[in-house]
């Protein structure tokens, strides 16, 4: 059994109708300005917001509750260096992340710029990890797939730098998250599929990763049969509120692994897609994916075998028979687009090849010549 290190310091509420709960017990980390980073806009319109800005008020120590809710579908330093600013200019003593993974993501980084006295580009540009004073941050998803509420990774794009990447490390791990699967009731189709794929994906990669180990792969093989089975069903009948309960389960022990295991290729990969075409995470990812399957197989026959088996029943002999039952599989969810599709050219190819960073070597294939270009052609 290969040796591991195991470390969760995020306190974790699970549960429908949990927040007001949670947050009751975790008074000490609120005390003088709060501010709520969110996208906003759904959060509004169901009600979501204002209840949750309520129950903050009416914590003891809290002095006053800030809104910063400008946050794009894919977060932009040029926004978060706006809330920085923001909590800066009003004090503010800790972070309530509240939304999908973009909003967790922006107010991760919103925490590293108003704790750290250093220029939050540096972060993004430099790779630099952030230590020192990172504000608290509570992270309160409200879809199903980022896991950000437990990972150490903010991913954040920039307009004016055309890049896309992470601001990570141990001191922008949440210090709580709440999990409250209720407000996922209320996700639309294509987000619901979506976010879930984007979970589908961090169970598979995590269980191919170099870095995988006993722990993490059972958590894995877990995440992957609860998608397999539940996923469809709100494919089927969106209202399903058990399977909506069982996504956010999944998701959220992915998040576990993210935090210690990483993920392999096609997260890095779609950095650059991202940038470029201002699509979805999830929906990058999924058109990487089948190709980086196929390949997958060469180098993780076993494990990929495994995959395929939990999420479609069928039984694989090569990485073709992978890439076309996964095909199939996100036919099913609508989640089955190309790199053409998402409007990427194949004379960009070697641009993003050259910008893709971090760990790469957490996938057995990154030893690979060419592999990162070799994708992404595929994929078109």
């Amino acid at each position: 059994m290969k040796d591991f290190i195991l470390k969760i310091p995020t306190r974790i509420y699970f549960g429908n109708h949990n927040v007001e709960g949670a947050l009751r017990k975790e008074e000490e980390l609120l005390c003088g300005n709060i501010m709520i980073v969110t996208t906003g806009r759904s959060l509004k319109k169901y009600g979501y917001l204002d209840e949750l800005k309520n129950i903050l008020d009416g914590c003891p120590n809290v002095e006053e509750v800030i809104i910063f809710d400008r946050i794009s579908a894919n977060p932009r330093l040029e926004e978060i260096e706006e809330a920085v600013k923001m909590g800066r200019d009003r004090r503010v003593t800790a972070i309530v992340g509240f939304g999908g993974g973009s909003a967790l993501d922006a107010a991760k980084a919103a925490a590293v710029g108003i704790g750290i006295s250093e220029k939050l580009e540096r972060f993004l540009l430099e790779e630099m990890e952030p230590t020192g004073e990172v504000l608290p941050i509570i992270a309160i998803p409200t879809t199903a797939g980022s896991g950000s509420e437990l990972s150490k990774g903010a991913i954040v794009s920039s307009l004016k730098y055309r890049i896309k990447g992470g601001i990570r490390g141990d001191a922008i791990l949440p210090k709580v998250a709440i999990v409250n699967p209720r407000y996922t009731w209320t996700l639309p189709m294509d987000v619901t599929m979506e976010t879930g794929f984007d979970a589908l994906a961090h169970a598979i990669e995590t269980y191919t990763a170099v870095k995988a180990n006993n722990w993490s792969e059972m958590l894995s093989e877990k995440a992957i049969k609860i998608i397999a089975e539940n996923l469809p069903l709100l494919k089927k009948n969106i209202d399903n509120h058990e399977a909506r309960e069982a996504m956010s389960y999944a998701s959220m022990i992915m998040g576990m692994n993210l935090a210690n295991i990483g993920t392999c290729l096609p997260h890095r990969m779609q950095y650059g897609v991202g940038a470029r075409t201002d699509t979805s995470h999830a929906i990058g990812i999924a058109a990487l994916y089948p190709a980086w399957i196929q390949r997958q197989y060469d180098v993780n026959e076993k494990k990929v075998k495994d995959t395929i088996f939990w999420l479609t029943g069928k039984n694989v002999q090569s990485g073709k028979e992978s890439k076309e039952e996964l095909i199939e599989f996100m036919k099913f969810i609508n989640v089955n687009k190309s790199l053409a599709d998402l409007g990427i050219k194949r004379e960009e190819v070697s641009v993003l090849a050259h910008k893709v960073m971090g760990d790469i070597g957490n996938d057995k294939l990154s030893i690979q010549v060419d592999i990162i270009e070799n994708i992404y052609n595929d994929s078109l």
